[in-house]
């Protein structure tokens, strides 16, 4: 007689299988351990799932054009209607009241917030994200200290230092700078983390929490909090609104798309294999866009009047600039601005928001383990 768990299995099998044969995994080795748990046991009532192998499809956008060149107004007004929404002056509102806040708290409880950065290679934009951060604690009274690795470290070593702030009653915050290189395994760092101390909203408790309806994350990851900080300041409706998120990253795209929901939008996704994106995009009254993919949003992806984030902060090369290249984001500005209520700009929109969110994160961890109010 054939069992429950037999058949399951024999499901798994064929599903591993065929994801092998279509290219979704790449070894049937890897993908059959998932199998290990399932026996052929009567008195067993666990049934396991299938693996979810369609996950792991890579992101491979196709711009509309060459990414670099600055693009010719598409079917748009002459004149620009969007009012820039400057992120910059706003993010600079909420650090001056954090700096307010961390020096209340030094003067009556003699500490400060401290955050540890993890930072492995040299991708020139991460380089970026942590020298602003730094920067921002130290103008902001906040305790900074960066551990650097080289490219090819093992993740052992990642994970001894990541030990070793979990364990530091000085360090409220932890962030380990995204991406990581690819030999890394990003979840299993990440989980390593303490969830007191996740700053940047990524353990999976956080995410899990700000998923589940109800649940209470501790922390929420700093971009999308400030893409909402930015609506919510702007005076734009959200509850009822179509929003559009691109992309659908652990970072941005992914968190974004659940933190507008708990605002009451309507969300819609628009990835890598969507069908027909333009005409989705085109019906947002919100649209975020966090592809990391340069001028991918034209001006026909817009709906006149609606509110553009651009979240894309894309190195170009460019000699002129100080550090050897400048920022494009995901959004064609020169058109959007010609159709959307209001813009971001790149950059000097949702990256000094960025920012201002993880001070207001660490200040937030280091009230609640010092139980000041």
């Amino acid at each position: 007689m054939i069992t429950m768990m037999t058949m399951t299995a024999k499901y798994t099998m064929r599903t591993v299988a065929k994801s092998c044969q279509k290219g979704f995994i790449k070894s049937m080795p890897s993908a059959m351990r998932s199998l290990n748990s399932i026996k052929d046991d009567n008195s067993s009532k666990i049934v396991v799932s299938p693996p979810l192998v369609t996950l792991d499809l890579p992101e491979a956008w196709t711009p509309n054009s060459n990414p670099y060149q600055r693009l010719p107004p598409l079917n748009c007004s002459n004149e620009p209607t969007a009012s820039v929404i400057d992120g910059k002056s706003i993010a600079e509102e909420i650090r001056s009241t954090i700096a307010r806040e961390v020096r209340r708290m030094k003067k009556f409880i003699g500490k400060v917030p401290g955050l540890a950065v993890i930072l492995v290679g040299e991708r020139r934009d991460s380089q970026t994200y942590v020298r602003n951060k730094i920067l921002a604690c130290e103008e902001a009274g906040i305790k900074s200290i960066v551990s650097e690795f080289p490219e090819d470290c093992t993740e052992d070593e990642v994970l001894s230092a990541l030990s070793n702030y979990n364990e530091d009653a000085s360090i409220h915050g932890i962030l380990v700078q995204l991406p990581l290189p690819q030999h890394l395994d990003e979840g299993k760092i990440l989980d390593a983390m303490s969830l007191e101390k996740d700053v940047d909203g990524f353990h999976p408790l956080n995410m899990g929490n700000l998923a589940m309806r109800g649940g209470e994350p501790l922390f929420i990851p700093c971009t999308p909090k400030g893409c909402i900080e930015l609506l919510i300041r702007l005076g734009v409706e959200i509850v009822g609104k179509n929003a559009v998120v691109i992309g659908r990253s652990n970072i941005v795209g992914l968190p974004t798309s659940l933190l507008l929901q708990r605002h009451h939008a309507t969300v819609s996704i628009v990835h890598a294999l969507t069908e027909n994106p333009e005409q989705i995009t085109s019906e947002a009254d919100i649209v975020v866009a966090a592809a990391g993919v340069p001028n991918l949003v034209r001006g026909s992806w817009i709906k006149p009047g609606a509110v553009v984030l651009d979240v894309g902060t894309c190195p170009v090369e460019d000699p002129s600039c100080e550090y050897g290249y400048r920022l494009m984001g995901d959004v064609c500005y020169e058109e959007a601005v010609r159709l959307a209520s209001a813009i971001t700009p790149v950059p000097g929109g949702v990256g000094p928001m960025t920012i201002a969110m993880l001070l207001s994160n660490t200040l937030d961890s280091a009230k609640r383990a010092n139980n000041f109010i």
